[in-house]
């Protein structure tokens, strides 16, 4: 019989073990700053007293994002990963979201559409060194106290404040967060997450017009982390972006299809993601 309990700080180990089954490559630490995030929002599934799935869920006012969803392959197939799913779900609508979010792996898509998801567009997640000379003009690096906007200015494309989100990674002297700036307005930002000689980027939002900030944007991160292995979640229709990065030394690792159940958000922007597991 299965159930499903929230994650707890001696289920670490498991999730971690799960997890990089899927070469997902995570940390006791991930799942921790997931918890941080939303306490009640990580999930262990039992089949009686046997861990066999996990599942991560936030919420960021009326939007949601699900993520780190995986169940041992003898439990497929049985129900296991629809339970699991829906209590992630009920879980997020008594936060009262209106929109759920999720990238799905291709093979993942019919499941998650017998379950009310509607594909929106695909994205492609890149990795890579990067060998790209430093641009003549740079975005310039954010302060402290650019904080309160660029929050202000990502709710406006998401669709919902992740303050509780971007403030951790803002404030973590380890990573990089660059901005540009017109009439004293951001007009586009984009923060990498540094660990060791690897640097994930993401998110980048600019408007939708103004594909050449993102591209600034972009040439600056390229330019600042030579030598790193960046990892990146973009939109296949990105085609500017997506041939600098290729021009790079960036390759296409694999492909995911964001899915929305409810109303669909960051619709009108250039829209890179924070990470598969938070949108």
């Amino acid at each position: 019989m299965f159930n499903v309990k929230n994650m707890e700080v001696g289920d670490f180990p498991f999730a971690v073990q799960l997890a990089n089954t899927m070469n997902w490559n995570m940390t006791a630490g991930d799942f921790e700053f997931m918890m941080k995030l939303e306490p009640r929002g990580c999930f262990v599934l039992f089949h009686s007293q046997e861990r066999v799935g996990i599942a991560t869920s936030v919420s960021f006012g009326k939007v949601g994002w699900f993520g780190n969803f995986i169940v041992k392959g003898d439990f497929r197939r049985e129900g296991a990963g629809s339970l699991l799913m829906k209590h992630a779900i009920d879980f997020l609508k008594r936060k009262r979201v209106a929109t759920i979010g999720l990238y799905a792996y291709p093979h993942l898509v019919k499941f998650y559409q017998s379950l009310g998801f509607e594909t929106d567009i695909d994205f492609l997640v890149l990795q890579g060194k990067a060998a790209f000379p430093a641009p003549q003009e740079l975005a310039r690096a954010a302060k402290k106290e650019d904080g309160p906007e660029l929050v202000d200015f990502d709710c406006r494309c998401f669709g919902a404040s992740r303050k509780k989100l971007l403030e951790p990674i803002l404030l973590n002297t380890n990573n990089s967060c660059f901005i540009l700036t017109e009439n004293n307005e951001i007009t586009g930002y984009v923060t990498v997450k540094v660990y060791d000689k690897m640097a994930e980027v993401g998110p980048l939002i600019c408007p939708a017009n103004r594909v050449e900030a993102a591209v600034l944007l972009l040439k600056t991160i390229l330019g600042s982390f030579k030598g790193f292995n960046i990892f990146m979640t973009i939109p296949e229709k990105e085609a500017a972006l997506l041939d600098i990065l290729f021009k790079a030394g960036l390759k296409e690792d694999f492909r995911v299809t964001r899915m929305f159940l409810g109303p669909a958000v960051a619709k009108n922007c250039i829209y890179a993601a924070e990470s598969l597991e938070r949108g």
